[in-house]
């Protein structure tokens, strides 16, 4: 079982990203539950080209499941997203440059929504002490841009599941006021088994249209 964690570098505003502190922390957890899972890490500079980087990841690493770690330091607490959209906004990278179209995908669909459920994941988390809500609105950032490749990647991949999730960390700590890092640790592990259960299912039993467009 292997699951690529990928996770984000500071860009304007985040000077220290805690999508990145919080990812590497994953990688340095001892849960029994964990043993046989095959952890990478990637760390993508916040940079429109960094897309092509995570493309060839995914290529190269081919991953049973997918966990995206980004931040949107407005909120409050941590967002499950169910969906990313085929569009981006004019705002500037780590390297001060805009994305070089308005669309992801020139002739890709308006938008990919994930297989795997977030309303239970949410639930665990807050059962847990971390606040966590399902989200549609990854916004129009590199988190959703990512989101966006991750989700077209699995879609194009034949005979197994292939979970992707996109999960934002909230206010510039990367966690919910209140809750330490240790927690937000232990909360992110659940999520990490739980993609790796959905990845072991049967095709069979993963709708066909998980990765199909919204009209």
């Amino acid at each position: 079982m292997r699951i690529l964690i990928c996770a984000f570098g500071p860009f304007p505003g985040v000077a220290v990203n805690p999508s990145q502190q919080l990812a590497s922390d994953l990688l340095r957890l001892r849960r029994p539950a964990l043993c046989g899972i095959q952890i990478a890490l990637e760390i993508l500079p916040t940079r429109w080209d960094a897309l092509a980087r995570l493309d060839a990841r995914l290529a190269a690493f081919d991953p049973d499941a997918v966990l995206l770690l980004g931040v949107a330091a407005r909120r409050s607490r941590v967002s499950i997203e169910m969906r990313a959209v085929n569009a981006t906004r004019a705002a500037p990278d780590a390297a001060r440059r805009h994305p070089p179209a308005r669309h992801l995908a020139a002739d890709g669909p308006p938008l990919l929504r994930a297989c795997v459920p977030a309303g239970p994941l949410a639930n665990a988390l807050r059962r847990t002490g971390i606040p966590a809500a399902p989200s549609q609105d990854a916004g129009r950032y590199l988190c959703n841009a990512s989101y966006f490749h991750a989700l077209a990647w699995a879609g194009r991949q034949s005979g197994r599941p292939r979970p992707v999730l996109f999960v934002h960390l909230p206010r510039h700590e990367g966690r919910p006021a209140g809750v330490s890092r240790a927690r937000m640790g232990r909360g992110l592990s659940q999520i990490v088994l739980a993609l790796a259960a959905q990845a072991r299912r049967p095709s069979a039993a993963v709708r066909s249209d998980a990765f199909k467009s919204m009209e």
